[in-house]
């Protein structure tokens, strides 16, 4: 499994010539109000998490949690992400992984949304992300 995570880092830093005819999306999830397993719970589900991660995204976590508490909540249900980084570090995380579209999903106008706008990332609500094609 380690292997097929570096596979995915590594292939989401090639420049867009080196890829091949795919295109890379970047996926950061808040945690809580966004994800179910989140305090509060949101509506988006781990399965659907790891949908996406089965169609080639590059996906983590972007939470005002510790990031050792955001790597055991993937790591209890099996997730290898990419990335997991406190809600400032959007900006490093583009810089890391080069990507076709970087979106981040939400559910704080104040944080979520803000700092992603300033990093140059989409920005989803969760009821607004759980109707993308990428998630049924």
């Amino acid at each position: 499994m380690a292997g097929g995570l570096l596979a995915a880092a590594t292939t989401a830093r090639l420049p867009h010539t080196q890829k091949g005819p795919h295109i890379v999306i970047l996926m950061s999830f808040d945690i809580d109000g966004t994800l179910e397993v989140g305090d509060p719970p949101g509506v988006l589900t781990m399965a659907m998490v790891k949908r996406v991660q089965e169609q080639g995204f590059v996906i983590g976590s972007c939470s005002d949690r510790p990031i050792s508490a955001q790597r055991a909540i993937w790591a209890r249900h099996h997730i290898a992400v990419d990335f997991a980084v406190g809600k400032l570090m959007l900006p490093e995380v583009k810089a890391k992984f080069m990507a076709d579209v970087y979106y981040h999903i939400g559910d704080r106008e104040d944080l979520d949304r803000k700092y992603a706008l300033e990093a140059g990332f989409e920005f989803l609500w969760p009821h607004e992300a759980l109707v993308q094609p990428w998630f049924l």
